[in-house]
């Protein structure tokens, strides 16, 4: 059977609609898991002392007012945890949400602080290692709007 050019479209329609269905139908999920397993997993890295950020992490401590490097390496695990878990729930979403918010803030301080470490001879568009780890956060930030934006429906919806 031979398929002229409208049938193959439709087909290939009929099939992409299919696929975007899945999708949709998988991506919160996805997305709440990937966060949990994420945060969970590098949290627990911090508590253990394996984080290979942990030197960053200390660097940028060093220049808060309140407690030691090692006290901030333990609190950012937890709240880190607590992220993670958070997120695997739907009822406590917006909690992750403002807590990853929070988190971003510290995150972002680096690039500020710490312009030595996070970019190449100083050339803001060459960042290091570190300062690609922490760019990458906006995915993060942008995967946590979307989740949000699906916890209420709009009038329209209703």
């Amino acid at each position: 059977m031979k398929l002229n050019y409208k049938q193959m479209k439709n087909l290939i329609t009929k099939y992409d609609q299919k696929i975007a269905k899945w999708m949709r139908s998988w991506s919160i999920l996805a997305i709440r898991i990937s966060f949990g397993i994420v945060f969970i997993w590098f949290g627990v890295l911090k508590l253990f002392g394996l984080s290979s950020v942990e030197t960053l992490l200390k660097a940028t401590a060093e220049m808060l007012p309140l407690g030691t490097p090692g006290f901030w390496l333990i609190i950012i695990g937890w709240w880190e945890v607590a992220i993670g878990i958070t997120f695997l729930f739907k009822k406590t979403t917006k909690i992750a949400i403002a807590l990853l918010f929070l988190q971003m803030f510290g995150t972002f301080m680096p690039l500020v602080l710490l312009p030595e470490i996070i970019y190449c001879d100083g050339n803001i568009f060459m960042p290091t290692l570190e300062g690609k780890y922490i760019i990458k956060n906006i995915f993060l930030i942008s995967a946590a709007l979307v989740l949000g934006g699906t916890l209420y429906k709009s009038d329209q919806e209703s």
